[in-house]
């Protein structure tokens, strides 16, 4: 299917496509835009972020040099596809078959994994060197992503459903879908949101 279907079908979908963000040059940070105004504090609003945004806080706490850190410099560019608080409620119920109530506990079942575990989830969900607006990632389904964890995802049509799905290297778990595009827009380091967490290994 051709780019411009592909794009008919992101806006069909509800999704904001916005113009390719390869020229941005704004320098605010992934981590910065998602702890903007109290973002990032535990709610009931499983559409948002704050899971992801206190497991990259946790990581850095505990390790201040791991390669997580690229996301709080806003000089460098990065992609990163962002799980939603739902999507890391549905990676705690397929490894534990528990489905804690409150983000909170969400939260600490993540950290039950193990920092390292932890970091190198985050790291398969962020793509360095790159700033991928929503026609860009468009433009490049079928194609695969090198992450920063050194593994990667494929990037493909998804018919009738959602437009952009991203196939992980678990054969078994439903693939993630891209919900929101472009977060951080005119930035170097940009964000789109995914429904579920990519896993960079079969589970």
């Amino acid at each position: 299917m051709s780019a411009l279907a592909a794009a008919g079908l992101l806006l069909t979908a509800g999704l904001a496509a916005a113009p390719s963000a390869s020229a941005a040059t704004g320098t605010r940070s992934l981590a910065a835009y998602l702890t903007a105004g109290g973002n990032g504090t535990f709610d009931s609003n499983g559409k948002d972020y704050d899971i992801v945004t206190q497991a990259v806080l946790a990581v850095l706490k505990a390790k201040p040099d791991s390669a997580v850190k690229v996301l709080t410099d806003g000089t460098t560019a990065a992609t990163a596809f962002l799980p939603t608080d739902n999507a890391f409620r549905i990676l705690v119920k397929d490894l534990t078959g528990k489905s804690p109530k409150s983000e909170k506990d969400v939260f600490a079942a993540v950290l039950k994994l193990g920092v390292p575990t932890v970091e190198t989830v985050l790291l398969y969900h962020v793509i360095p060197g790159k700033t991928l607006g929503a026609v860009k990632v468009i433009k490049s389904l079928g194609s695969s992503f090198t992450t920063a964890q050194g593994g990667s995802f494929q990037t493909y049509l998804v018919a009738d459903i959602l437009p952009i799905g991203l196939k992980d290297k678990d054969p078994n778990a439903r693939d993630a879908h891209v919900k929101v595009v472009n977060l951080n827009y005119g930035n170097k380091q940009i964000a789109h949101g995914v429904d579920r967490v990519l896993r960079p290994l079969d589970l």
